[in-house]
């Protein structure tokens, strides 16, 4: 059972370890990488970190010319590709042209996603979060896979959250269509559908190969919580009535870079070689939630239950079949 591999490595980095300190003497030199939301906040930082080991980096991006300019701006050669996680016809496009270019792809980050926002529906009604953060990604890595096998050794990295512990996957009502949308509930149901999604990846694929897990990266202020007001924040503890960082959150909260690190490590750790599935935090693999255990840290058993991730394997392809009757 996968619980039973949720124990830490003791790998030594923590939660403010650098980017650069996990990529230390990793060499890429010839490896293709695919990340999405890699323009801004920690996918910004993991292409840095790839870019500056050697690695092409593609970028899949809802507005390419946005991601042209960040990608530029910071002296990247890496390659934007339009692609929009709401729109699947998007998703198989980009999808066809990464693969008309390349063989092989060695790792892929599903990092990009969006966070509490108001209510909105994609494609014949799906609710918006699940829809971008999962069913997504979930197309994009099935696309994508032919290229990860071809690769001789992948990794496959997708992006979740501590705040997969606010709802387990609402198998009967995934849309809200029965019950009232609560934007953190929704948020919370998409980031235990990552780990999960990463969960069953690793089950159908390790074997040839493809290694996957999913990353809470930590609690960081990026334009992913456009959606949350001050109030909120401050609410959550992280800001003071003044907007500041609060002492307490001044603790835990990381900077971009150190939430990449742990994506990074997860994609390129050596320690990980003979492991798969596993759902990581602070550079190394998570430990199971216990009642004394802080919010913000562990992960809960139904995110790394593996009759749940084939479960939302078998939901998310009857879903996408579904849209295309």
């Amino acid at each position: 059972m996968p619980a039973e591999n949720q124990i830490p490595l003791k790998t030594g980095f923590g939660p403010h370890t650098a980017a650069s300190e996990v990529m230390e003497g990793v060499d890429l030199a010839g490896k293709t990488a695919v990340v999405t939301g890699g323009y801004s906040g920690i996918g910004l930082e993991v292409v840095k970190a790839l870019s500056a080991a050697g690695a092409e980096v593609i970028v899949p991006a809802r507005n390419k010319s946005r991601a042209d300019e960040a990608l530029a701006s910071n002296g990247l050669a890496a390659a934007a590709v339009d692609m929009d996680l709401a729109d699947l016809t998007s998703v198989y496009e980009c999808a066809a042209e990464i693969g008309d270019a390349h063989n092989a792809i060695h790792f892929l980050f599903n990092n990009a996603g969006i966070m509490a926002c108001p209510e909105a529906r994609v494609g014949p009604g799906w609710e918006k979060q699940f829809a971008v953060n999962h069913l997504g990604h979930f197309v994009l890595a099935r696309e994508l896979m032919p290229y990860l096998l071809n690769a001789g050794g992948a990794r496959m990295v997708t992006t979740s959250s501590v705040a997969h512990k606010r709802s387990k996957i609402h198998w009967d009502d995934v849309n809200f269509e029965k019950e009232p949308y609560d934007k953190w509930v929704a948020y919370g149901q998409s980031k235990t559908a990552n780990a999960l999604f990463a969960l069953e990846v690793n089950n159908r694929r390790s074997g040839e190969g493809v290694k996957s897990f999913s990353v809470h990266p930590g609690p960081i202020l990026t334009p992913i919580m456009r959606h949350i007001t001050k109030e909120e924040l401050v609410l959550m503890g992280w800001l003071t009535e003044d907007g500041e960082v609060s002492e307490e959150a001044k603790g835990y909260i990381k900077t971009p870079d150190q939430g990449a690190a742990s994506l990074l490590w997860a994609a390129t750790s050596p320690l990980l070689d003979d492991r798969g599935g596993e759902y990581c935090e602070d550079c190394d693999i998570a430990a199971m939630s216990t009642p004394e255990e802080p919010r913000w840290r562990n992960v809960a058993e139904w995110a790394v239950d593996d009759a749940g991730a084939e479960r939302l394997w078998e939901l998310s392809e009857a879903m996408i079949l579904s849209a295309q009757a």
